[in-house]
């Protein structure tokens, strides 16, 4: 299974003990483990000075193999485990390491490896393991968390004892959850895969890979290359942003469905402002766009009812999803809608649908499986919930935590979406060339700025 899986703690545990079924010993497991993150602490330490901190399950156990594999290679490397190993293997570990044990406190050292808990903790770190967590984040070496920081929940990134902020999180066997969500990985540095060779599950949710984009066809004009229409409202500023990004995601035309004027718009922008049922009969439409600047009045609402009568494919964005319920799903074709919702609208979306999931994970898959939508739950750890399954990303740029950067997103969307008509692939591709504009656009941008650097975006997945 290639190594982009994101298991649960049960998942996890199903894998190591499938491995072990077939012949593979835990002993063995936990060798390929040290050694393959040994190889990276070697890397960052760079002959200096190693210090590691061992708890007493098969994380602990993963640190003894880890400091001999060091000490083997000559670096001066130090262990403290304020409890002994519990388990027969963890203990097999300790036996292993042939430099000395301390109990006591945090040494110096140019480098620390953080071994005290892996991806099981269920509990509030406390005792002396808090007191060396609270060492730990105080201290000025390069910091490296083995599997999970150990006051990290590995199903939800919860923390439940000290803030350390690491430098290097190693993940062992496969990615889990807290190294895809917040507030977890705000505090794991860079993160990289260890492999152990281990069969990980088919159906397991997985990070979300670059999108490889196509140029249109040889053949290609404005319409085959997909229409999007873009619904405006009450706010006009919302719905030229979408429009400005969407212009440059690879759409071939892109129409502002607006009784107002625009005088600000680009020229390249075509205004449709015929009545909004007769506009969306045309059967050329690819995909529509409703919510930026939409508003929330009965007038927005019935904008809302004829964008989703006309059963195109839709992205619903901003004050669509706050007008959003059951009885405008009726008549629309819900396969085909995708949202893209931050924390407030996806919390207003599980009210109106009465879902009552524990946490966004849960939320964005329980919202999908309520309306059949395909759900994109935005953020620094943005969750996608659709028919092809679960989809999480690295951290984007906190640099988008600015207005108007959801339009732009929305917009990008809608435009994947009106170029090839699969919703989850559309909203894949999105978070990717938002990000990817972002990182171009610098830091401090606005979000016209950031709907400009989708442009050479693009260029990075073509």
């Amino acid at each position: 299974m290639p190594s982009h899986a994101v298991l649960t703690v049960d998942q996890k545990r199903a894998a190591e003990k499938a491995a072990m079924d077939g012949g593979i010993s835990e002993w063995e497991l936990m060798q390929r483990a040290g050694e393959g993150a040994a190889d990276w602490v070697a890397r960052m330490a760079g002959g200096r000075s190693v210090c590691v901190l061992c708890g007493p399950g098969n994380n602990g156990g993963d640190g003894y193999v880890i400091a001999e594999s060091l000490r083997k290679r000559g670096l001066a490397v130090s262990v403290v485990a304020p409890k002994e190993p519990g388990s027969e293997t963890s203990r097999n570990a300790r036996e292993y390491y042939e430099g000395e044990v301390s109990d006591g406190a945090l040494p110096e050292a140019c480098v620390y490896v953080d071994c005290l808990f892996g991806y099981g903790l269920s509990r509030k770190v406390e005792g002396d393991f808090a007191c060396l967590l609270a060492g730990l984040r105080d201290a000025s070496g390069f910091k490296i968390a083995i599997d999970v920081p150990s006051s990290i929940v590995s199903d939800t990134g919860e923390l439940l004892g000290p803030e350390v902020g690491y430098d290097l999180t190693l993940a062992l066997g496969a990615w889990k959850r807290a190294h895809v969500m917040m507030p977890a990985i705000a505090r794991m540095g860079v993160k990289r895969l260890v492999d152990i060779g281990i069969e990980l599950p088919d159906h397991a949710p997985r990070m979300s890979l670059p999108p490889r984009l196509m140029p249109p066809a040889a053949d290609a004009h404005k319409y085959r290359r997909g229409l999007l229409a873009i619904v405006a409202g009450e706010m006009l500023g919302a719905p030229l942003l979408s429009a400005e990004a969407a212009m440059r995601s690879g759409a071939g035309y892109v129409k502002l469905l607006s009784e107002h004027s625009h005088p600000d718009a680009p020229a390249e922008l075509v205004i449709d402002g015929a009545p909004l049922p007769a506009a969306l009969e045309d059967t050329r439409i690819g995909a529509v766009l409703v919510g930026p600047g939409l508003g929330r009045r009965e007038e927005s609402r019935e904008k809302l009812a004829a964008a989703l009568s006309a059963r195109k494919p839709a992205v619903l964005d901003a004050d669509a999803l706050h007008l959003l319920d059951p009885s405008l799903l009726e008549n629309a074709d819900r396969s085909m809608i995708a949202v893209t919702s931050h924390e407030g609208e996806l919390a207003a979306l599980c009210e109106t649908f009465e879902v009552r999931g524990a946490d966004k994970i849960a939320r964005a898959q329980e919202l999908h499986a309520a309306t059949g939508m395909t759900v994109l739950a935005k953020g620094p750890d943005s969750v996608l919930a659709g028919a092809e399954g679960l989809r999480f990303f690295t951290r984007g740029s906190s640099w988008l935590s600015a207005a108007g950067t959801g339009d732009v997103l929305a917009g990008i969307a809608a435009s994947r979406l009106a170029v090839h008509g699969e919703p989850q692939r559309a909203l894949e591709e999105a978070v990717w060339l938002h990000h990817e504009a972002a990182r171009l656009a610098g830091p401090a941008f606005t979000a016209g700025q950031l709907a400009h650097a989708v442009k050479p975006a693009m260029e990075t997945y073509l």
